[in-house]
């Protein structure tokens, strides 16, 4: 089976009011849940705000080091999901069902296989 990446994209700014983040939640859980039960899960987590980030690049010899995300923007990666799936169309099921789940926007893009498939 290949695995795909689920990355869940979401606006930059403040939390979602409390009773509508426990509804996204709940569905989020139930989700991952029967991703496990079907053998599809590999890992899933969600990511602190771009402001979090540090970048680095390299420049010659050096390694520069700066605060902030790579690329400033009105969305940003906000958590994913890793799972297997026997061709795409499974993966964009799991990532049609993520997208439902979290309200937001997700792409679904496989992973290469050792040969750079």
């Amino acid at each position: 089976m290949k695995q795909y990446l689920l990355s869940i994209y979401q606006p930059t700014g403040g939390v979602p009011a409390p009773d509508v983040l426990a509804g996204v939640m709940r569905d989020l859980e139930r989700l991952n849940q029967e991703l496990r039960a079907a053998g599809a899960w590999v890992f899933a987590g969600g990511l602190h705000s771009p402001e979090s980030a540090t970048v680095l690049r390299p420049d010659g010899d050096h390694v520069l080091t700066t605060d902030g995300p790579f690329a400033e923007g009105k969305e940003h990666l906000g958590g994913f999901t890793i799972i297997r799936a026997e061709d795409l169309d499974s993966a964009l099921h799991w990532g049609r069902r993520l997208a439902k789940a979290t309200t937001l926007p997700v792409e679904v893009r496989p992973f290469q296989d050792e040969a750079g498939d």
